[in-house]
């Protein structure tokens, strides 16, 4: 659903926590990470044992989905489409989400486990489905779109679809879920602007980063810390929400994009951000 004209860098970042005071201080830094062949690159999410997964395009302007272990990058594409797009890695590595582009032109989510590709096609009704995120017992998150080209979150659990719509938005989107279920979304308003709301099952609980006039939140880890894109009048950029608490980062290379797209349970974040050339860059401490 997103379509990232500029050119996108690759980061991951390691979050430290340092006591001061009554209040805690983050501090974010990054560090490059660059795949060959590639003009623009992002990252969807991160294992717990580090692996990242994401997707770039090459000279053609195809995409690609990608695997990053240590220094090692493996291309993987969906061996019955084009334009793979990994989205997100369970904690514990053992699959990974996304979409492709099938024969007929759809666009259409996956599942990518033991090295077998598993069509998500949606409920019932559904022209194009993109699978976010997913947790340890397999449960999936994404979007869908209708015949009337509106967008509704989904949650898939064992072969059962389950519609997430947030009251009174016009479009939702299911972006991550954790191994207790907690599921984050995004979702536009009356007003045309997007807010993220956190789903237990019953309940939406609105989690807008403050100040922003765009909150997209992305994902969530097993601790409850949610991680987002979100904009202003300066731009787009990167924050964090650990215990109810929001901190919000940048990437120096940037140029006014900053992205939070995945996060895993070691205070590790994966995004990208925009710059007048190519740079990816992973972040570590």
């Amino acid at each position: 659903m997103r379509n990232y004209k500029a050119m996108l860098c690759v980061f991951a970042i390691w979050l430290s926590v340092s006591a001061v005071s009554a209040a805690p201080t983050l501090t974010f830094k990054f560090k490059a990470i660059t795949i060959p062949g590639a003009t623009q690159v992002f990252t969807g999410g991160v294992s717990d044992s580090g692996i990242i997964v994401g997707g770039y395009s090459d000279t053609s302007g195809a995409f690609h989905g990608f695997t990053l272990n240590g220094k090692t990058v493996t291309k993987i594409d969906h061996p019955k489409g084009t334009n793979t797009n990994f989205k997100n890695i369970s904690p514990k590595g053992v699959a990974i989400v996304g979409s492709y582009v099938n024969a007929g032109g759809h666009t259409v989510g996956f599942v990518l486990k033991s090295n077998k590709f598993t069509d998500i096609p949606g409920p019932k009704g559904a022209v194009f489905t993109q699978a976010y995120g997913i947790n340890d017992a397999g449960e999936i998150v994404g979007v869908f779109v209708d015949a009337k080209s509106l967008s509704h979150g989904f949650a898939l659990k064992s072969s059962k679809y389950t519609t997430l719509n947030v009251p009174k938005a016009v479009i939702t989107e299911a972006t991550g879920i954790n191994n207790q279920g907690t599921i984050v979304l995004y979702w536009e308003n009356s007003n045309h602007a997007f807010e993220s709301s956190l789903y237990n099952g019953s309940t939406y609980t609105t989690i807008d980063v403050p100040g922003a006039t765009n909150t997209q939140a992305w994902d969530i880890d097993n601790n409850g810390d949610v991680v987002y894109q979100w904009s202003d009048a300066k731009g787009t950029h990167g924050a964090l929400r650990q215990q109810g608490k929001y901190y919000k980062f940048d990437d120096s290379h940037g140029v006014g994009a900053t992205y939070g797209f995945g996060i895993n349970d070691h205070s590790q974040i994966v995004g990208s951000y925009v710059a007048s050339g190519f740079q990816g860059f992973e972040a570590t401490y």
